[in-house]
């Protein structure tokens, strides 16, 4: 392997680490968020007051507010501000495209 070869390999794996890493922090950032340990404390203690019906509603909107604040923080990682933004106007731009064809 040429020397390029393995400074282009070396950065690569470099850029795949950094981006793990972040990805990591991410996840710790949304389990340690202060709403996701009151609510994951509120679960812990209100568990046997409540009947399970309601324990499941409970644990449902708890893992509803986990998985959508680390999707979000993740997309952070992942994606780039433009990137995200030019996301964003897609949708939005979708939204309206679907909202006019069912009002013609």
């Amino acid at each position: 392997m040429s020397g390029i070869t393995c400074k282009i390999i070396l950065t690569e794996r470099g850029k795949m680490i950094a981006t793990a890493i972040a990805l990591q922090d991410a996840t710790k950032e949304a389990v340690m968020d202060r709403y996701s340990l009151g609510m994951a404390g509120m679960l812990f203690k209100e568990r046997d007051s409540v009947t399970d019906e309601e324990f499941q509603q409970m644990l449902f909107e708890y893992s509803a507010h986990l998985s959508a604040l680390t999707a979000s923080l993740v997309m952070n990682v992942v994606l780039t501000k433009s990137q995200l933004d030019e996301m964003i106007d897609t949708i939005k731009e979708m939204d309206s495209m679907g909202k006019d064809i069912t009002n013609e």
